[in-house]
């Protein structure tokens, strides 16, 4: 077969299948929950806010799990130790289990 009979009868297969495409880069960067509402301050008295800043271990969730800024997530960090200090919020998994503040996972 000479090339011109390849390109004509579609030959070696040139193209490839098509893939699905899957997009190039991860997912959208999230955005500080503080900031987009002008929060000045984090009271500690405000557990229920707290609350979703702290795993269901008692642990501070991480600035790219929660998506806060640097500036928010160091308040957040502070008012968490203050109320822990106070008892509103669980130090370990241990008070975690006693005081049931977080429901149980199943």
């Amino acid at each position: 077969m000479t090339s011109e009979e390849r390109t004509q009868s579609g030959g070696d297969g040139g193209e490839r299948p098509s893939r699905p495409q899957r997009p190039r880069y991860g997912s959208r960067r999230k955005v500080c929950r503080m900031c987009v509402d002008k929060v000045k301050g984090i009271d500690y008295k405000d557990v229920s806010r707290l609350r979703m800043y702290v795993s269901d271990r008692g642990k501070i969730e991480p600035r790219r799990k929660t998506g806060t800024c640097l500036k928010h997530q160091r308040l957040v960090c502070t008012s968490i130790k203050r109320a822990r200090h106070l008892a509103l919020l669980p130090y370990t998994l241990g008070h975690v289990r006693q005081t049931g503040i977080f429901p149980s996972r199943g």
